[in-house]
């Protein structure tokens, strides 16, 4: 599509590290929208996106709701003023993805885009980042 005009640019969805392997040095998308949370942290995906110029776009980043009610999420949303739901957005937000939150709810998709005026520090991020719930085996796999 991009080759005969008819696209700018190509985006995929959920492709791990295998895939993105996969694809011909020519045929770079310039997105990838996978599912990615702090219980979903799929670092080395997030690496090899970064390196190849892949904007990596983050769908459920607020782990379909249930990331809010962590306790260790809760706890850090607390001490820094904020919600969980703004702390996990900020989170994807400081590692470079592109958030995509959803909700049906007005109040909360303004909560949701008050998540730039303020940053997370080292130790924070280090805290949300150790969440991954994958076991390591997602990030085996590239995941």
């Amino acid at each position: 599509m991009r080759e005969r005009g008819l696209a700018r640019d190509i985006g995929v969805s959920n492709f791990g590290l295998r895939e993105l392997d996969a694809i011909a040095e020519g045929a770079v998308p310039a997105v990838n929208q996978v599912q990615f949370s702090p219980t979903r942290f799929r670092r080395g995906l997030l690496e090899l996106c970064r390196r190849r110029g892949i904007v990596l776009e983050a769908y459920s980043p607020l782990d379909r709701g249930a990331g809010v009610s962590i306790p260790a999420i809760v706890a850090l949303a607390e001490r820094v003023g904020r919600t969980p739901a703004q702390v996990m957005l900020r989170w994807a937000i400081q590692h470079g993805a592109v958030v995509i939150p959803k909700s049906s709810r007005r109040e909360r998709i303004v909560e949701n885009a008050h998540v730039f005026h303020f940053e997370l520090d080292g130790e924070a991020m280090a805290a949300l980042d150790a969440l991954d719930r994958t076991g390591g085996t997602a990030r085996a796999r590239g995941r």
